[in-house]
């Protein structure tokens, strides 16, 4: 059984996190998604806990939290996502493909647009533009006004001119 106030301790340091975390305080943000999980482990809490990690430019780190999310809750999309654009960071395109695939592959993930966008950056990244392009376009398709996709197509289409 769950205790009800780590239920709610969790919460608590998960929004405190949440907040300093959106307001730049990145090590106070990191300390307290650690404490929230130390109360009640969520994929949610993780992959956050992954993204700040990554505002530190601790890709390796935030890969872990995202595949602790991962294992506790298969069906969630964002640690997917969030594992193929820490791989870009890190320059590992391959194996980025392989992780924004699999978040495509979840059923009730609501952005695939983000994830067929880092797949356009890492096509655009290797070169092969008409594959970029082609991913920018899906993007699009699924959110016509996610802003970095636009940028990203037509910066591209500009270049191939």
């Amino acid at each position: 059984m769950i205790d009800r106030d780590k239920v709610i301790l969790a919460a608590e340091y998960f929004e405190k996190a949440f907040r300093l975390h959106i307001s730049g305080k990145i090590k106070e943000a990191i300390k307290a998604y650690r404490i929230s999980v130390s109360y009640l482990p969520t994929a949610k809490t993780y992959t956050h806990l992954g993204w700040a990690l990554s505002m530190e430019q601790k890709y390796e780190e935030a890969i872990e939290e995202c595949k602790n999310a991962i294992e506790l809750d298969p069906d969630y999309g964002n640690p997917y996502n969030d594992i193929g654009t820490y791989l870009i960071a890190l320059k590992k395109y391959d194996e980025a493909v392989y992780w924004l695939q699999k978040a495509l592959e979840i059923k009730e993930y609501s952005t695939p647009y983000i994830p067929l966008y880092h797949l356009g950056r890492v096509y655009e990244s290797k070169g092969s533009f008409f594959t970029a392009l082609k991913y920018y376009s899906d993007s699009l398709e699924h959110n016509a006004d996610f802003e970095p996709a636009k940028t990203a197509y037509f910066k591209l289409i500009a270049m191939m001119n």
